[in-house]
């Protein structure tokens, strides 16, 4: 409730303040299950709602949606209210936008691979110190080569494109090795089956939209469904972390202020923590030291201060305290620690009133305007004046669809990214590949039918060669035929006319000498020799006639 540019949280036999300008030391409220954790979260939201500050909630339980509508009377509230003699005290609602990660229960929260990093994303994905090597190369490869990791798929391209050509990398980057590649891809398997992949894409949460103020001034209070987010711890946890660090890296330093830019509750908190390495745990420290000076006020909830790690416990100065539990060891020594956190009242005993404390009452206490620790006291936690319960789920969904932000955030945007550029780059490669395969085909084609032509026109020749060789023969033979036949002429024509001389002879014919008959025999022969050499002539220049 805000009183007097103040924040009246509590009452005991005095009101209990927290003071504005002291509200960006940040602050815890723990406590058992059950004893009123969420109510003290509802005033308090609503306080810095009403002096004009914007309020992130992560609503774990599903029972944060009611604050946008006004609370209802009843007999338990209005018993509260007679306690605490609230003379003024009215119900009503307050200006409210829903966000989920789903995009189910409100405006989808989106952000990118690039946004959240390797640190926070090993984190998430439960790498080994090697893992987170290796996907610190593949982020450094994506920015040398210009190349946006938006969402998994890109990451997952990325991964491809670096395993491919991890020798290439090795050598620039360091040691890039396949099983790690393997290994940080099944994991972004497992991410997606717990649908940790709607977390990642376009249009990014600007968390600029969060720091908005409605038209009377009041700051806008964004709850963040996480009742299904939180089914999935490492996924939940990381994206707080994320909004931390956002927060650190995009607002300006700005000192002391008279109240918050912006205030954050992170309920769960123990989520951050459990299972984080040393050095996340160290950046959380780093954030929360410095994001004070930013104008910001963090607040974590959570069972017991033991959930959170000292280093960070140390910066929580505003803190309310419900009852505390102590049913084992571990128990007690964590409810003897929670009692010396607080400084001292002298009217009871602080360990043993954080046992007895009933629902609605806690041990508080706040910074006063000098920045010391007030002396601790037990109060009662004030109502809250919008409605305790959920919201029913229509009006809710009706705000959503008639807020400002529906049409920025409503529809995922998948622009040119890592993905399209790597897969673009492999089609062309591989057009490539079949360009050169077919080029490659077609020369051997051509170079296995030259050899075959080559071949035939040997072969060709090979017979060519064989029938004139052939042809040869063949005139040879007829040549000597000829010769032959031309001499036997020869001889049967010098004998004929030997015998036609001797018949003659011995017949009483006229004597022809034997020089002449020899005479008329060689003639008879070379005629027969030259009509048989005419014809080879002929055959020769004309070819055989059948």
């Amino acid at each position: 409730m805000y009183k007097e540019g103040k924040i009246y949280l509590a009452k005991s036999d005095r009101e209990i303040f927290m003071e504005p300008s002291m509200a960006n030391r940040h602050g815890l409220i723990a406590g058992a299950t059950g004893t009123g954790k969420t109510i003290t979260v509802k005033v308090m939201a609503e306080s810095f709602s009403d002096m004009g500050v914007p309020v992130f909630m992560a609503d774990v339980k599903g029972d944060l949606s009611g604050m946008c509508r006004p609370g209802e009377p009843t007999d338990h509230m209005q018993e509260r209210v007679n306690l605490l003699g609230l003379m003024d005290f009215e119900l009503h609602g307050y200006p409210t936008r829903f966000w989920d990660v789903f995009g189910e229960e409100g405006h989808p929260a989106r952000l990118t691979v690039s946004d959240m990093g390797p640190v926070l994303l090993s984190r998430l994905l439960n790498l080994t110190q090697v893992q987170s090597g290796v996907l610190n190369i593949v982020f450094r490869v994506a920015d040398d080569n210009g190349l946006l990791l938006l969402d998994l798929k890109d990451l997952r391209a990325m991964l491809r494109y670096v395993g491919d050509n991890r020798e290439e990398f090795t050598i620039t980057y360091g040691n890039v090795s396949a099983a790690s590649i393997g290994a940080i891809q099944r994991a972004l398997l497992s991410l997606e089956d717990e649908g940790g992949d709607v977390l990642f894409g376009e249009p990014a949460l600007d968390i600029r939209d969060w720091m908005r103020r409605d038209t009377d001034g009041r700051g806008y209070i964004n709850i963040l469904s996480s009742h299904r987010l939180i089914q999935s711890p490492t996924v939940y946890a990381s994206f707080m972390l994320w909004l931390m660090t956002e927060l650190f890296e995009l607002l300006p330093e700005v000192g002391d202020l008279d109240k918050p830019r912006m205030v954050f509750f992170f309920d769960e908190a123990h989520l951050l923590f459990d299972g984080a390495p040393k050095a996340l745990v160290q950046k959380i420290v780093q954030v929360v030291k410095l994001i004070r000076s930013k104008g910001v006020g963090i607040y974590f909830i959570s069972q017991s201060p033991s959930d959170i790690p000292n280093d960070v416990l140390a910066q929580l100065s505003n803190r309310v305290q419900h009852a505390l539990r102590a049913y084992t060891p571990e128990e007690q020594k964590a409810l003897k620690a929670a009692a010396r956190a607080f400084r001292k009242n002298p009217d009871f005993d602080t360990e043993t009133v954080l046992q007895q404390l009933g629902v609605g009452e806690a041990l508080v206490s706040f910074l006063d305007e000098y920045g010391i620790p007030s002396m601790v006291q037990r109060a009662y936690i004030m109502p809250p004046q919008s409605l305790m319960g959920p919201a029913d789920d229509r009006y809710v969904q009706k705000l959503i669809i008639s807020d400002e932000f529906d049409l920025k955030y409503r529809e995922s945007v998948d622009r040119e990214s890592a993905f399209e550029i790597l897969e673009r780059a492999n089609q062309e490669l591989e057009l490539l590949r079949q360009q050169e395969a077919e080029e490659e085909a077609r020369e051997k084609r051509r170079i296995k039918e030259e050899a075959a032509a080559e071949r035939q026109r040997l072969r060709d020749e090979a017979r060519a060669e064989r029938e004139y060789e052939r042809e040869k023969a063949r005139d040879e033979k007829r040549r000597r035929e000829t010769i032959e036949r031309a001499a036997s002429n020869a001889a049967s024509s010098v004998a004929r006319s030997v015998s036609n001389n001797i018949v003659s002879s011995v017949m009483g014919g006229k004597k022809i000498s034997g020089k002449t008959m020899a005479k008329r025999a060689a003639t008879n022969a070379l005629s027969s020799v030259m009509r048989s050499g005419s014809r080879s002539i002929i055959r020769g220049l004309f070819g055989n006639r059948k």
